[in-house]
Parts: C-alpha cells; structure tokens; sequence
C-alpha cells in the first residue's frame, strides 16, 4: 500500500513535475516473471524515476547502514526505505558479495522485478563507468532477462552536491531484454564470461546514451567533488 501511495500521491506527481519524464522502449519489459533492470547511475534520484517510469513494483538492494539509525531520523529513514521497496544488504565483509547475491535470486525467484546500477555508485561526471559482475551472474544462474535502461536528466533534477532538486527533462529509454541461457559447454557463470558479459553491457549503455565508456570502476574517482 505504502509504494502505491509513494508512487502516485506522495512522491511520483512531485518528480514528474520536476523532471518532466519521457520514457521509450517500456513495451520491452515483460509484464511478469523475473526480470534485471540495469541501467546507469547519474544521480541518487535515479532509483525513484526507475520505479515511477516502471509498471511493476521495483526491488533495489540499500545499503544496510539506511536501516539501522537510531532516533526519529533513523526510524524515519528505516520505514521510507522499506515502503519505498529497497531491501537491507551488509555490504561490508568477505560475504557481503553473497549476501547481495542471494537477496536479488530471492527477489527474482519470487517472479519480480531486481534493479541494480552495475557501476556501483554514481558516475562522478557522466560517463558509462566499468560495471560490477552481480548482474550478469545472478542472470546467468537464475535465467532473468537482462534490460539495459538508459536514465539522463536526472542529474539536472538532483545535481550532485545540491540539497533541492531543481527542474529539468529527464530521459528514461528502456532496450531490449538480453538472456544469458547456461549451456552444456557453460553449466554455470564463470569468472570470464560473465566479466565479458559486463563489459558488453556496460559499452551498450554508452554507445545508447551517447556518452563515454570508461574501462575502470566509479569508485575509483568517488573523492572528486
């Protein structure tokens, strides 16, 4: 109940007037059964215009550290992310890696929708960032199809280091599912195919947002202001 009415009363008709969104491509995505929303991470609204530009209900993986403040403030975070349908994940740790991937097979095993921002955090300047493997092997081992989701604007509705977003024309363009069936010769995801999998993926969302491809992590430059 709590999404719905974040989505179309409390929170949606805020972020359509603000960023006024058009979306393409959404007949690509299947109305049911499990399915990987991958798409690019410009700005921290980007999870909210995913969901609002999505029929279905969205599931993303938060970090742990959004569910366990303390007071009013961390109540209040704790509820929002939960009715907003982030699911808590330790992404500290030898196991943090598994951990996440169990929640999103769980999610998918369940016949819904897992997005995810394969780059990790947010690109420092616009560019398409390395992508983490998580994605392409949960796709690999659980047969979800992969649809890569170009998001821009964003980052003119909630500029990086400003409280207040601010009014813009955000882009959301939705492709083609990709499937990635195991094979005798591939029984289960290995190291090599999935990282070149990634790469495929990741070069796609460039050349389809018109921006450039950068073969190292985003994380690598997220100290820059």
């Amino acid at each position: 109940m709590w999404y719905r009415l974040f989505k179309y009363v409390l929170v949606g008709p805020l972020l359509r007037l603000l960023g006024r969104p058009e979306v393409e491509g959404l007949r690509h995505v299947p109305r049911t059964g499990p399915v990987i929303i991958a798409a690019n991470h410009v700005a921290m609204l980007d999870s909210m215009y995913l969901a609002l530009a999505l029929p279905r209900r969205v599931t993303f993986l938060a970090k742990q550290e959004y569910f366990t403040g303390t007071g009013f403030k961390g109540r209040f975070q704790r509820w929002f992310f939960t009715v907003a349908g982030q699911v808590p994940v330790n992404r500290t740790g030898g196991t943090a890696a598994a951990d996440a991937l169990t929640a999103a097979t769980k999610i998918l095993e369940s016949g819904d929708v897992w997005a995810i921002h394969p780059e990790g955090t947010r690109s420092p300047d616009g560019r398409i960032y390395r992508g983490r493997t998580g994605a392409l092997r949960v796709a690999m081992a659980t047969g979800a199809p992969v649809i890569p989701v170009v998001l821009s604007g964003t980052d003119k509705v909630n500029p990086r280091g400003h409280r207040l977003p601010r009014f813009g024309k955000v882009h959301i363009s939705f492709g083609t599912p990709r499937y990635y069936p195991l094979t005798p010769t591939h029984p289960a995801p290995d190291t090599c195919r999935v990282r070149a999998a990634t790469d495929e993926l990741m070069r796609e969302l460039a050349a389809r947002s018109g921006r450039n491809y950068v073969d190292r992590y985003a994380a690598t430059f997220s100290n820059r202001p």
